[in-house]
């Protein structure tokens, strides 16, 4: 058997679903070898992928690989080569390895995924998703798995429809993109119809537009209370066929039998919404009521139902006065100077206080006043109303963005088309000199709501915009040339990380910013050309070390795979940076192997600095593995090297090692000194980083020396670094020894609040290594106990930003 793989692992579960019906179904022997043959067709597919099975019990197997792509295009070969009604949960993080097999919340996280699915789905966590190609995944929003506190964002390989994951929030009503914005009365009004027991059924009418959707997900959703078993939202715009109405109502309910049987006795709602194209279908909505005893319905429709029970409430358009505060809010949005003017009220009643033309118009006023607004609404107008009578309102959002879309000029198509090449967000520089775009044109789009303007300058287009406008570049032809440009825009953006040893704080999260845009390079230039995959994954090797060490080892070492031909100074870089990233991982294997390849290359190279740079790196991992001789040659030898091309930063980074090589030999206090002297070279460079890093080295060592005072002191100028690089790592470190502090002084309380907020930045994912996690834990055992877990599950309940919000201030 293959040895597991550690550091990131992606984790597969599969069973079959209905497997105690399909027994009964088939007999025993029947099903024998049906089972024989499923669970060959599993294991073929994981070995060609490099699965190893960890466990495997009746129908369901538990396989780890070392790559995201590679477990889930083990999975896809799987499902396509299957009869049996298999369901697939992937997930992707960096679990301990024991003797006893993989331990952590990874586990249990990839198992819960699976379970949330049905027979032929494959379901695939955010962790995962965002190490594969993205354009295969359907995003099925954020769900609540069983067993975990915090909502998971899923997705789903393949777009086939299935039922409703069967996940813990006992609702699927839609998130708004937009605040609801008053409807006081109206909402008052249905919120009460929906409590009185002669009111069933409540049908919402109206014209197109009038807001029907809109307020009955707000009524709704402020009614679930009253609903235990759940709020149901079923979407009727994509349904042709009225037949295909109560078939929708049992998807939404996560089954595929009977609605009516689905629901029995239960105490729930169902929303229909849009129901005025399959009109013919209300009869089966009274047959549903009849059968149902607890259930009621509430109903969006231009026409109402007439079956009998049922209460229709006319949904008005907005009053004058709540169209204009509805305008103005919407105008502000794009502008934030607008102020209404006379011309308003004559704009809302050409618009006919719908909401929804208002808002479409407001969208206009960061390039036209509402005079000039007025004079050209009218046939645009006529064309919106004439779209929302026809039938394109079976794919309502298509229809809204090709309307959209059909009223720009040619090059303003292009334009749009083009931008969508971009992943979470672009710069005009970015739109410039990827996408050609034009100052005027692109103001246009920005005008028209097919882009929106960040906060901070930044552009974006909402997702689903996006995928019309990608789908329009794909038939254009012009996705190469673009993924090109875009790759080259990104690759110079990167500094010589050598010669950028300041404004570290800015660069950071400028590339964080371009983190989405990086992703979808990387995975282009992985599948076109690996060797590009590995430039542009190197070139980002110090943004990996400080942001995510996980993910650019995933990347580093994924294209180093993939590469078959590697200039040596490109693989030299590349180990160098894996090596690195690692030592953030708690994985040491092969990293004193992969400095001294990199170091043997850098000296055949002639490369003096890289040579400098990598026997600081080796210095390191040798004291680290007890290795005290050899790591004093690999600092020596640095450190001539350093004085040889006069690099007093070069010379910092040895400083570090002969810190820790001193500790090692037991020279406490000559080891804190050299730390101290590095810390302060640091700041005089103006290095953040390092000065993080040696912040937290500092303060555990000043603790752990009997000087808690001074650890304080570090840790609290260490989490603010940290906090502004974005540095998860050491900002876990600064909590788990604040912790330490405290239950040195006997603060139970305070020393579970920061244990609260290391686990609430552990939410994301293990950013620490078990190994210093454990250290951490002991060193904060002696304040363990009711207090010190009350206070621990408080920070868990917050929210991330006000975790660290709250330890910053005591920290303070």
């Amino acid at each position: 058997m293959r040895e597991l793989p550690r550091g990131t692992v992606t984790f597969l579960f599969t069973d079959i679903e209905g497997s105690t019906r399909l027994l009964r179904d088939l007999g025993a022997e029947e099903y024998a070898a049906a089972l024989a043959g499923h669970r060959r067709v599993l294991r073929e597919a994981f070995e060609r992928h490099g699965g190893v099975e960890v466990d495997t019990q009746g129908d369901a197997f538990f396989v780890a690989f070392p790559t995201a792509p590679g477990a889930l295009d083990a999975a896809r070969e799987a499902q396509h080569a299957l009869e049996l009604p298999v369901r697939m949960g992937l997930h992707t993080g960096t679990p301990l390895l024991t003797d006893e097999g993989y331990v952590g919340g990874d586990v249990h996280r990839a198992a819960r995924i699976a379970a949330a699915g049905h027979g032929r789905q494959v379901l695939v966590s955010a962790a995962t998703a965002a190490l594969v190609r993205r354009d295969e995944l359907r995003d099925l929003g954020e769900h609540r798995l069983k067993d975990l506190s915090a909502s998971e964002r899923i997705f789903q390989l393949g777009g086939e429809d299935f039922p409703a994951l069967r996940t813990l929030y006992r609702t699927n009503l839609p998130i708004p993109a937009t605040q609801f914005l008053g409807r006081e009365r109206e909402l008052a009004e249905v919120r009460e119809l929906l409590t009185r027991d002669d009111a069933r059924l409540l049908t919402l009418t109206g014209a197109g537009g009038s807001g029907k959707t809109r307020l009955s997900l707000q009524a709704a959703a402020e009614a679930a209370e009253a609903y235990p078993d759940g709020v149901w939202w079923v979407p009727l715009a994509p349904l042709a066929d009225p037949a295909d109405v109560m078939p929708a109502a049992a998807r939404a309910l996560g089954g595929t039998g009977a609605a009516a049987e689905l629901m029995g006795s239960r105490r729930l709602l169902l929303l229909f919404d849009n129901f005025e194209h399959v009109i013919a279908a209300a009869a089966a909505v009274a047959e549903l009521l009849a059968s149902c005893p607890n259930a009621d319905v509430l109903v969006t429709s231009r026409e109402r139902l007439r079956i009998q029970g049922e209460q229709v409430y006319p949904v008005p358009v907005l009053a004058r006065e709540e169209s204009r505060r509805f305008f103005v809010a919407r105008a502000r949005g794009v502008e934030p100077d607008f102020e209404p003017n006379e011309h308003l009220d004559e704009l809302c009643a050409r618009l006919d206080d719908l909401p929804l033309a208002l808002e479409l118009a407001a969208a206009r006023t960061s390039l036209l006043t509402t005079e000039q607004l007025l004079d050209r609404l009218g046939a645009r107008l006529d064309l919106l109303k004439g779209g929302r009578d026809a039938d394109v309102r079976q794919q309502t959002l298509r229809a809204t963005i090709e309307w959209s879309y059909e009223l720009l000029d040619p090059d303003e198509q292009k334009l749009l088309a083009a931008l969508s090449v971009f992943r979470g967000g672009w710069t005009l520089e970015a739109a410039e000199q990827v996408a050609d775009a034009d100052l005027d044109l692109l103001q246009s789009l920005v005008d028209k709501s097919l882009v929106r303007r960040w906060e901070g300058g930044r552009f974006a287009m909402l997702e689903t915009i996006r995928e019309f406008a990608r789908e329009r570049l794909d038939e254009s032809g012009g996705v190469e040339v673009l993924q090109e440009r875009l790759f080259g825009y990104l690759l110079r953006l990167l500094p010589r990380w050598r010669e950028t040893r300041t404004g570290l704080v800015e660069i950071i999260d400028r590339l964080g910013e371009e983190l989405a845009n990086y992703r979808a390079a990387l995975a282009w230039a992985l599948e076109e050309d690996p060797r590009s995959c590995l430039e542009l994954a190197t070139a980002l090797g110090r943004f990996w070390v400080i942001r995510d060490p996980a993910e650019g080892n995933q990347w580093l070492t994924t294209a180093l795979d993939r590469t078959a031909e590697q200039p040596p100074e490109l693989r030299a870089e590349a180990l160098l940076w894996v090596g690195s990233c690692r030592a953030f991982l708690g994985d040491d294997s092969e990293r004193e192997e992969i400095f001294e390849e990199s170091l043997s290359i850098f000296r055949a190279l002639g490369d003096t600095g890289r040579v400098g740079d990598t026997l600081d790196r080796l210095a390191g991992v040798r004291a680290a593995g007890g290795k005290l001789e050899e790591a004093k040659a690999a600092a020596e030898e640095g450190l001539a090297v350093f004085e040889q091309l006069g690099e007093q930063n070069g010379a910092m980074y040895i400083l570090d090692k002969v810190a820790l090589i001193a500790r090692e030999e037991g020279d406490t206090d000559g080891a804190r000194e050299t730390l101290e002297r590095v810390l302060a070279l640091a700041r005089e460079f103006d290095d953040s980083w390092w000065a993080t890093r040696t912040m937290v080295r500092l303060a555990l060592w000043s603790f752990d020396d009997g000087d808690p005072g001074r650890s304080g002191e570090l840790v609290a100028d260490g989490a603010r670094l940290a906090i502004a690089l974005g540095d998860r790592v050491h900002l876990a470190e600064c909590f788990g020894l604040r912790a330490s502090i405290a239950a040195a002084h006997g603060e139970p309380a305070t020393a579970g609040r920061f244990w609260g907020a290391l686990e609430a930045v552990e939410r994301e994912r293990d950013w620490l290594d078990p190994q210093t996690r454990a250290g951490y834990s002991s060193r904060a055992d002696p304040a363990r106990g009711q207090e010190f877990d009350s206070a621990a599950e408080q920070m868990r309940q917050l929210s991330l930003d006000d975790a660290l919000a709250a330890a910053l201030a005591e920290i303070d």
